[in-house]
């Protein structure tokens, strides 16, 4: 249907109740959606936006913790959108809403009861496809997006408690990549931590680390570490949800892992 209406001349915004429920409409995603500015050579472009909350930490089971981007990210011809905030959140989804080409807004679900924060009121649009630098450090670079941003904060206070100060990289956009804000901070730092929510095989973090690997091997003085999801369903049970989601714990792990190549 939004494609439908795209086609007539509207900016539709789907939503979809939980990320892990997309797997079903994957034809239409990927024959369709991001295809027709080229099927029509350039003629149409689908200015779509999908909403959907992806992730855990609220007690959601299985799919409906599912964290889905890398299949998204994959997708020929859309954006992938994830913010970290309330404020960056409105900002980035009348950009999307503005864009003329498909845009999927994953919006992690522990924000939803979690994040609080002064929302400026008016119309406002920031750009897409710009990544943030939260902090700044010498010792190790974080990077990460969404929810993740929280957790990598938490590390970075714990961490600078301990005498390291370490560089927290916010992404923001996945597709397209800024490629240029996120090698510079690792080329400064020589380091590299990248967190994320989705099993750690096939994951979007392995394309950071093979971003990294071609634009700022020559800098790194230790392998570019993941701490994510494990590889397997997330867990039907509250009770263990915890031991699933990275934490400020794992992520500490492996800035020491990494400090001490």
């Amino acid at each position: 249907m939004a494609i439908g209406l795209a086609m007539g001349g509207m900016r539709p915004v789907a939503e979809v109740q939980f990320a892990g429920f997309l797997y079903p409409a994957l034809d239409q995603i990927l024959s369709h959606l991001g295809r027709w500015r080229h099927r029509s050579r350039g003629r149409v472009g689908l200015p779509v936006v999908v909403r959907a909350p992806y992730g855990g930490g609220v007690h959601t089971p299985e799919q409906h913790a599912d964290s889905p981007e890398a299949i998204l990210a994959h997708t020929p011809g859309v954006k992938v959108v994830i913010p970290s905030s309330p404020e960056r959140a409105k900002g980035l989804l009348l950009s999307a809403i503005e864009d003329e080409d498909p845009v999927f807004f994953l919006e992690a679900i522990k924000l939803y009861r979690g994040a609080r924060a002064e929302v400026p009121e008016g119309y406002y649009t920031l750009p897409l496809g710009k990544a943030r630098v939260l902090r700044e450090g010498k010792a190790a670079t974080l990077i990460g997006y969404g929810g993740m941003v929280e957790v990598m904060l938490e590390a970075a206070e714990v961490a600078q408690r301990e005498g390291v100060e370490v560089t927290v990289v916010d992404l923001e956009t996945l597709v397209p990549l800024d490629e240029e804000t996120l090698l510079e901070a690792v080329r400064a730092t020589g380091r590299a931590i990248v967190v994320y929510e989705a099993m750690r095989t096939g994951g979007f973090g392995a394309e950071i680390a093979a971003r990294i690997a071609e634009g700022a091997i020559d800098y790194l003085q230790a392998p570019v570490l993941r701490v994510a999801g494990y590889d397997a369903p997330y867990p039907p049970f509250s009770a263990i949800e915890h031991l699933y989601r990275p934490n400020a714990r794992r992520v500490l792990a492996a800035l020491r892992k990494a400090l001490t190549y």
